[in-house]
């Protein structure tokens, strides 16, 4: 691959930087989700970008889906305006192919094998780790191109409510409201959110020839969520913590559609979690946790000719049931190793009769994590036997080393796998139960370090190279009359980041660069695989001033294509989006947003429209 958007995006940072007299102090964020424990961001030998609350405000994202686009691997497609169905596609990997998980409680519909991101609410949302790259040998199924988990707000110290009040373009209002305290040992946060919007005309699809939504129904297709959290715990002393944590949704959304599909949809999302952490000894952590996710889909007809009733369509309602223990023990001050075991059951209902309707897993896996001066060493191994496809093994190996520059290279290479979804197996005239696990080799080399710019300039710069093979990718085989693991896939990609502060003015870029090539036997053979864009580029620059502060951010889309043959072509385009905010006092901020500026008119899903020129106003009060 040639391009020289790199070398542009990797000097954007450098440019009208001078020295100053002060480096900005800021806390180096903690993940877990890329090994399972705690590590400090910089040093864990994975690709991983932390969103936590002061950035959520800050950009003034409006959905989780909004807030992931331009971050480096990850590309989004959305079938309409805001509520409409939303696709990850983590470093150029499938939909299915991305774990999501909320506190620790993996969810998602299990006949689809994908997550409702688009209806998750923001405003209960206190940091979200996005993993990239193989994590089957900690997460098992699905993590092939990576992991997302969302954590809910927390809590902690004295108490304090908040509130939200926002309202926009599309008739689009918000209101969220919230309180969280806890004192110094315990931590309790209640949380509630509304949105609405009188959204656009989704689709413009074709009946005939057939295209899209295949229908032409040129209305607004409004959206409504109704989103609670609550999250609690207490410290009983310094060996022991409890929590229990719960997220639910309910939304309604009009959609393009037809009596047979239906075009109105009710959906409900619950997550119920609850963890201990115990330390018996000293080196030894034990967690204990339990949960359960609740993924319940209904579609309605209504006739816009008429004054009929809605009528029902279908159902799809998935409940999973998960139980894990993991062992941590510090075997030394630089050593850490990790034994765990999880367990799930899957549950499906609705008004589809699968062959099965329930089936369940149990995953072993290990976990050796060593720092010996300058070289870094993670390994992980993981064993998982599903009662319906049998056992399926994976690993993790990473390395990395830290030059006395603070240049810092890791080498890692891992292996993963997607289980079939109900739908693949089970579903009437499609399904095939003798189908395979889709299977994925990934190499990664990776170079971090500080911008070499002065002392007066805090900054950091990432450079990441890839390749992911995938074999037995599912899909429908015309000769079977059923889907088979007919497909392959080569993924080569490169991402580049770079963050600089200096003085009140900070400046973030983020560059992808993807080769997904289609390898299946065939006419076929050779192409892109439908909706990845070659290219994406996001640069956003802020300057804070005494209570003011403004930014701006551009995010650049190259082609992609939205069929395997690659004849319909989705061609690239570029946003920017305006922002500015005012603290009025310490605990009341008046926010103002102006998306897609130049009004631009673009596609990520072939016939389906996306939101022109938008502005917001956001009132937030917190003590």
């Amino acid at each position: 691959m040639s391009h020289p958007w790199m070398l542009a995006a990797l000097s954007v940072p450098l440019a009208g930087l001078a020295l100053a007299d002060e480096t900005p102090t800021q806390l180096e964020p903690v993940v877990v989700t890329a090994t399972r424990t705690a590590e400090p961001q910089d040093t864990t030998l994975a690709s991983v970008t932390v969103i936590d609350r002061s950035e959520i405000e800050r950009r003034q994202a409006r959905s989780v889906p909004d807030l992931l686009r331009g971050l480096p691997g990850v590309s989004i497609t959305r079938s309409g305006g805001p509520g409409h169905q939303s696709s990850i596609f983590l470093r150029g990997t499938s939909a299915d192919h991305v774990l999501m998980l909320v506190d620790g409680v993996k969810i998602g519909s299990a006949t689809t094998g994908t997550a409702s991101l688009e209806d998750l609410p923001i405003e209960e949302i206190e940091r979200i780790e996005v993993v990239r790259g193989p994590r089957s040998s900690l997460y098992g199924s699905e993590a092939i191109g990576g992991v997302i988990q969302v954590f809910t707000r927390r809590g902690g110290g004295d108490w304090s409510p908040r509130l939200t009040l926002s309202g926009g373009t599309l008739h689009t209002t918000q209101v969220a409201a919230g309180i969280s305290g806890g004192g110094e040992r315990g931590w309790v946060n209640l949380g509630a959110s509304l949105d609405r919007t009188h959204g656009i005309n989704a689709c413009s699809g074709r009946s005939t020839p057939f295209a899209s939504c295949g229908v032409e129904q040129d209305d607004r297709d409004p959206y409504r969520n109704l989103g609670l959290s609550l999250r609690a715990g207490y410290r009983l002393n310094a060996q022991a913590e409890l929590e229990v944590n719960l997220l639910r949704t309910e939304g309604q959304l009009d959609f393009d559609g037809s009596a047979f599909a239906g075009n109105v949809s009710r959906s409900e999302q619950q997550v119920l979690g609850a963890k201990a952490i115990i330390e018996p000894l000293a080196p030894w952590t034990l967690t204990l946790a339990a949960g359960q996710s609740l993924d319940n889909y209904r579609s309605f007809f209504e006739d816009p000719d008429t004054d009929a009733d809605e009528r029902f369509v279908d159902q799809f309602e998935t409940t999973r049931d998960s139980l894990s223990l993991q062992n941590d023990w510090r075997l030394a001050e630089a050593h850490l190793a990790t034994l765990g075991l999880d367990y799930r059951v899957d549950h499906v209902s609705g008004s589809v009769d699968y062959s099965r309707d329930s089936r369940d897993n149990l995953g072993v896996f290990g976990e050796y994590q060593a720092s010996l001066g300058a070289v870094d060493l993670k390994l992980s191994l993981r064993q998982d036997e599903d009662g319906e496809l049998g056992g399926h093994g994976t690993g993790n190996a990473a390395l990395g080393y830290l030059f006395d520059t603070g240049l810092r290279i890791l080498l890692a290479y891992g292996t993963a796998f997607k289980a079939p979804s109900f739908n693949d197996l089970y579903y009437p005239n499609y399904g095939n139960p003798n189908l395979d696990p889709e299977r994925s080799r990934s190499w990664e080399l990776g170079i971090a370090g500080e911008l070499p710019i002065g002392p007066g300039i805090d900054g950091r710069w990432d450079l990441s190279l890839y390749e992911t093979d995938i074999d037995d990718l599912i899909s429908y085989d015309a000769a079977l009359s059923a889907a088979a693991n007919v497909q392959r896939a080569r993924i080569r990609g490169l991402e580049a980041t770079t963050r600089a502060n200096y003085l009140d003015w900070s400046l973030q870029t983020s560059l992808t660069l993807l080769d997904p090539e289609n390898c299946s036997p065939g006419p076929n053979q050779g192409n892109l695989l439908p909706r990845r864009p070659e290219q994406s580029l996001e640069i956003d620059l802020e300057r804070r001033f005494d209570r003011w502060s403004a930014g701006a951010t551009l995010f650049v889309s190259g082609r992609r294509y939205d069929d395997l043959a690659n004849k319909n072509r989705l061609d690239g385009y570029a946003l920017l989006d305006l922002r500015a905010e005012y603290r009025i006092n310490p605990a009341l901020r008046l926010q103002a947003r102006l998306e897609n500026v130049l009004d631009e008119e673009y596609e990520t899903a072939y016939l389906y429209n996306q939101l022109g020129r938008s502005v917001y106003l956001t009132l937030r009060y917190a003590l």
